[in-house]
């Protein structure tokens, strides 16, 4: 019975919200979740709520499919229920100036803790100076140098007594101290001793060196006196600075009530204000409370006060929830932070004020959302993060120095605990690959998020699509779109999702649409997009990338590459393949030609025989030997030599879409039966003869449809298709008009005896009560053909044993 060809309804799925009662986008609600997305929205679910190590969430989805809008929309949500976390800062660590401290605080206490320790040492630089010139503390100063002086002047005193007693006296030279004779009260000239007695003179010179001895130990003391005297000083000052700091540092300590690892701080910087006091005094180096600059030490060397400010890490909102964070540059600095460096005396150098945070510190108590492929790109940013994750805590890590010219002065902070999750998008190829290659990738983003590239179209998913026109819509700022644009848009989505009864969910290609329909209307200055608007936003995307579709229709009409439209011929049949630019994929028609003699029962693909056929086209191929052992001389060996060959194809050929256009070529060269040429094949075939379905059936008919109108549409011309994706068609408007008017036909074929009696006008036949198919039948020609191949192969042997 021969194939009818498609209604016209078949052809192209029409959408009909008149049951909705809409005139307009205005006339409905907006849309809350992205649509079709069920699975994947209760997998993120499941991961944000879920508290155990390793529940990381992976988003799988095509570019442009709204995962990136709908996971933020929920994790905007989510972040609400969720209490913000703690705010982190850096302070110095009076202990080791190299590993600075890290310090938890409530949210929304770290920049009025910067503040306060701000203000603090700006009023203890005003307050300390002027404490220390009041009469009270110069009183009190005044008393312990006075004392001290007293006792140094009371032990001069006593040795100068001692020495009187021996008729010396203590005397000061430019020299230091020296004993000299007495002449009664008076101290002796020199003339006067050198006149006395030798023995007077040894008397004296004896009595001079013992008291040498006592001067000696005397001095010897004074050092103490002068260390006491120190001492007493640095006590008082002590003392003095104690007090207002204290009282100082109780304002900061209040406003940090609460906040344990602060208020511990704050006592280190009050010990180590009152230990460095002379920072504040502007003391002169040398005196007793300058205080000596640590080598390398970058914040004291520059500014001393720097060593008490507050270096803000992460800073939360109280009432803003947990963080949502997305990086869009995952390099390691700007994941893990960084350590920034200056260059001083020639060191490379660097203190905790110079610690900048990076994503996980600012979506530690959150969310982080990354795109893999980008994290990917940055191989130390990928295994710092699965460190972090494992450890639970993240390190700022400082850059590799080793080819530094420099020396460099590094700081190892202290690490900040890591409570959030990871959201990573990517497509399947990366989710498979880390799946394969990386062990840690399933330990580590255990819920993987599968977002679906299309929804089945029913009357109440229609209503959903109808509110996601309407979203996008009032979200893009665009002109009310009519009821029929709504319909457009909607068949067009079935169009991108290559099935009449479903509806693409790529919300990104579908919001272009709508922009680009929003466009059209403005030009027109219509207030509305109409259904009119949309078709010319289609015509205009399928103009800007169709130039490749244009030269290859223009090649074929020339003769260039041949491609028959009419007429008949053995062993030559109409293959459509498809090609893809972008978004943008048509159809190309490809002869295909069979060649048949006598042989060692090989069917020989040329392609692969050059390594231009990929490994789904060579098993097409081989299926096709596969349904002559099944169906032809079942009782005689195969005795065929066979070449099949895509003309004109000087790239590479994969998949199995045109196995079937090359076993009606093979069967017509076995048959000797011409091929109409005015139609076009697609479809794969299995060893049983039964057509299976392709992909881009709609892109293969428009792409021989195209070159038929080109050359005139007679009304004869058509495309073969497999009858499973006859659900698929949704045809352009001109290829539904001419098959309407029958000028075009679309043959949905289930079985390749179907097809072989649809191209050559014979009757396939299928074998009788003997064995045998009908005399004169396509299928008893080729048997009889291979059966005659089997016969001269045989005869072919005998000749050459006999020789």
């Amino acid at each position: 019975m021969p194939v009818k060809p498609l209604a016209t309804k078949a052809l192209y799925t029409k959408t009909d919200l008149r049951p909705l009662s809409i005139k307009s986008t205005e006339d409905l609600e907006d849309i809350e979740a992205l649509i079709g997305q069920e699975r994947a929205l209760g997998a993120v679910r499941f991961a944000t709520r879920m508290r155990q190590r390793g529940y990381n969430l992976f988003v799988i989805g095509p570019k442009g499919s709204g995962k990136h809008m709908a996971v933020s929309r929920f994790l905007e949500q989510r972040r609400a229920e969720l209490e913000a976390p703690s705010d982190w800062v850096y302070v110095h660590n009076f202990e080791n100036a190299y590993t600075p401290t890290a310090i938890a605080l409530p949210p929304g206490r770290a920049e009025p803790f910067r503040r306060a320790m701000q203000e603090l040492v700006t009023d203890l630089e005003a307050v300390i100076p002027a404490l220390f010139e009041s009469e009270d503390y110069r009183l009190r100063i005044d008393a312990v140098n006075k004392e001290a002086a007293e006792k140094q002047q009371n032990a001069l005193e006593a040795v100068d007594k001692e020495a009187r007693e021996q008729k010396l006296t203590l005397i000061r030279t430019p020299q230091g101290f020296a004993f000299a004779p007495l002449s009664g009260k008076t101290t002796m000239a020199p003339e006067t001793f050198q006149k006395l007695p030798e023995a007077a003179r040894k008397r004296y010179q004896d009595a001079t060196q013992s008291m040498m001895e006592v001067l000696q130990k005397t001095l010897r003391s004074l050092p103490h006196i002068e260390r006491d005297r120190y001492r007493s000083l640095r006590k008082i000052n002590r003392e003095t600075a104690r007090r207002v700091i204290k009282q100082e540092i109780a304002d900061v300590e209040k406003e940090m009530t609460g906040a344990d690892a602060a208020l511990k701080h704050l006592k280190a910087v009050a010990d180590d204000m009152v230990e460095q006091i002379g920072l504040f005094l502007n003391t002169e180096e040398g005196s007793p409370d300058a205080i000596p600059g640590d080598v390398g030490e970058s914040a004291v060397e520059s500014d001393p006060m720097h060593r008490y400010q507050v270096n803000v890490l992460v800073s939360n909102r109280p009432a803003g929830g947990a963080p949502v964070i997305v990086e869009d540059h995952p390099a390691l600095s700007k994941l893990v932070g960084r350590i920034e460096y200056y260059a001083h005396m020639g060191t490379l150098t660097a203190d905790f004020s110079l610690i900048q945070s990076g994503a996980l510190h600012r979506a530690n108590g959150g969310f982080l959302l990354i795109n893999a492929d980008k994290l990917l790109l940055n191989p130390m940013s990928w295994e710092a993060l699965k460190r972090a994750l494992y450890a639970e805590q993240v390190t700022i890590e400082a850059p590799n120095m080793t080819t530094a010219t420099a020396t460099v002065v590094s700081l190892q902070p202290d690490p900040i605990p890591l409570d959030l999750k990871i959201v990573l998008f990517g497509d399947y190829r990366l989710y498979l690959m880390l799946s394969a290659l990386d062990p840690d990738f399933q330990d580590l983003f255990k819920v993987a998020a599968d977002f679906e590239e299309a929804m089945e179209r029913t009357p109440e998913n229609d209503q959903l699509f109808a509110r996601l026109v309407t979203t996008i819509t009032r979200n893009n700022k665009l002109r009310p779109f009519i009821r029929a644009a709504i319909e457009r848009v909607m068949e067009h989505a079935a169009r991108l999702a290559g099935d009449s009864e479903r509806l693409s969910t790529r919300v990104g290609q579908i919001a272009d649409l709508m922009r680009e329909a929003d466009y059209w209307a403005r030009e027109e200055n219509r207030d509305t997009v109409v259904r009119g608007d949309v078709d010319r936003a289609i015509a205009a995307q399928t103009h800007r990338a169709d130039r490749l579709r244009q030269r290859t229709v223009e090649e074929i009409t020339r003769g260039t590459v041949l491609i028959d439209s009419d007429g008949a011929k053995v062993g030559q049949v109409n293959g459509l393949s498809v090609l893809s630019i972008g978004n943008f994929a048509f159809g190309k028609p490809s002869r295909i030609s069979a060649t048949v003699r006598v042989g060692a029962g090989k069917v020989i693909d040329i392609e692969r025989e050059v390594e231009l056929g990929g490994p789904l086209h060579s098993k097409g191929v081989m299926i096709l030997s596969g349904y002559l052992a099944q169906n032809y001389a079942a009782d005689a060996p195969m005795a065929l030599a066979a070449t099949l060959t895509f003309e004109q194809s000087y790239g590479g050929v994969d998949g199995d879409s045109a196995s079937s256009a090359e076993l009606y070529a093979l069967l017509s060269a076995l048959s000797e039966l011409p091929i109409d040429q005015s139609l076009a094949v697609t479809g794969s075939v299995n060893q049983m003869g039964e057509v299976q379905a392709i992909g881009g059936v709609n892109e293969k008919i428009e792409g021989f449809f195209d070159v038929c109108v080109a050359r005139g549409l007679t009304g004869k011309q058509g495309v073969l298709i497999p009858a499973s994706n006859v659900k698929h068609l949704m045809l352009r408007e001109d290829v539904v008009d001419a098959c309407r008017e029958k000028k075009f036909r679309i043959l949905p074929i289930t079985t390749i005896a179907e097809g072989i009696e649809t191209l050559t006008g014979k009757k396939a036949g299928e074998r009788g009560a003997g064995g045998k198919y009908p005399s004169a039948s396509i299928n008893r020609l080729v048997e009889d053909r291979l059966v005659g191949f089997a016969a001269l192969r045989a005869k072919a042997a005998a000749r050459a044993k006999e020789t």
